[in-house]
């Protein structure tokens, strides 16, 4: 797998077009992050916010929000606190993951504590509530505070399914959509409709948001057993290593022989994992064609995204947020 040169466009169309109002989303970020009392909290939230994410979350609330018009201010606070809750998940899965790289750093829970990690993750939860009654909206407080509760639970889902063979397809999708797609589309759906757009337009940027989310982490999910480090962010084998059951193991398992199954129980539901296992994994997902499934199914969640936008207005936005669906899956060839 390569990642292509130019990939990058869209993002960066859409960053270029959504410039002033994104200055203004991380400024409300490093004012909100403060502590009077505490200063460990700026020091772990800036470590993980200034790490040079896309910051792709809050983009979308900005992107859907412009789309339909609306003249702000208050898109600006729903987006800050999209990109708390994201932070708020990504320190606390830190710790429940042991991980000891995050975009191509070492984690907090390394640099610091776990303890560290899950207070101040904690903290941002917090704060992410605080931004999200200001707007006054109702509505948008209960897609964002229904989002938080779906993520929750899609990650304790995980934890008893990630390493149990039994986990089928259906299952892995609940989880994704927990974990990753439910902060996706309730970012696109808080910018509809914090603009006031009819409920088929907000519907209509739920089903891009969700599709966008689900075809992003099955990428990310190839990624882990294809890509480059340095791309990736972490490293080439990590979800082997951490016993996680992903799309492409997933559907490598439900084409196995007896054989091959009690290699995958050894090492993901045993984690009796040795020397040469990940080359052999990495085999056996070739041997069935489970990377070229996954990106198949990859690429359908982004034709989904697509044909949700055709309700919006024609706007440029709405055709970066289109060329968006395409570069996700365009991060894998």
């Amino acid at each position: 797998m390569t990642v292509q040169d130019n990939v990058r466009k869209p993002l960066d169309r859409l960053t270029e077009a959504l410039t002033a109002e994104m200055e203004a989303v991380n400024a409300l970020i490093r004012d909100r992050m403060a502590s009077r009392h505490a200063p460990r909290i700026p020091e772990v939230t800036a470590h993980l916010i200034e790490a040079g994410g896309k910051r792709l979350r809050p983009m979308l609330t900005l992107a859907a929000a412009k789309l339909l018009g609306y003249p702000g201010p208050w898109h600006v606070h729903l987006a800050a606190t999209v990109e708390f809750i994201h932070t708020a998940t990504l320190l606390h899965d830190d710790v429940v993951d042991e991980s000891r790289q995050r975009r191509g750093r070492p984690t907090a829970n390394l640099l610091w504590d776990n303890k560290s990690s899950v207070l101040v993750g904690d903290y941002l939860f917090a704060r992410s509530f605080q931004l999200m009654v200001e707007p006054g909206n109702l509505r948008t407080l209960e897609i964002l505070a229904n989002a938080s509760a779906t993520i929750a639970e899609g990650e304790v889902l995980q934890l008893t399914a990630a390493q149990d063979l039994a986990t089928d397809e259906s299952v892995y999708l609940q989880v994704v959509r927990g974990k990753t797609a439910a902060l996706f589309s309730a970012a696109t759906e808080v910018g509809g409709v914090i603009a006031g757009a009819p409920d088929d337009q907000v519907q209509a940027l739920f089903d891009y948001g969700d599709a966008l989310g689900i075809s992003f982490q099955i990428v990310d999910d190839l990624l882990d057993y294809g890509g480059a480090t340095e791309t990736i962010g972490k490293n080439v084998g990590d979800d082997f290593r951490e016993r996680k059951l992903t799309l492409p193991v997933i559907k490598a398992i439900a084409k196995a022989t007896p054989e091959e199954r009690a290699f995958w129980t050894r090492t993901i539901e045993a984690g009796d994992q040795r020397d040469g296992d990940l080359e052999h994994a990495l085999a056996l997902l070739a041997r069935h064609g489970a990377m070229q499934a996954a990106r198949a199914d990859a690429l359908a969640h982004a034709a989904r995204a697509r044909a949700a936008l055709q309700v919006l207005p024609a706007h440029p936005i709405r055709d970066m947020l289109a060329d968006l669906a395409d570069f996700v899956v365009s991060r894998v060839a």
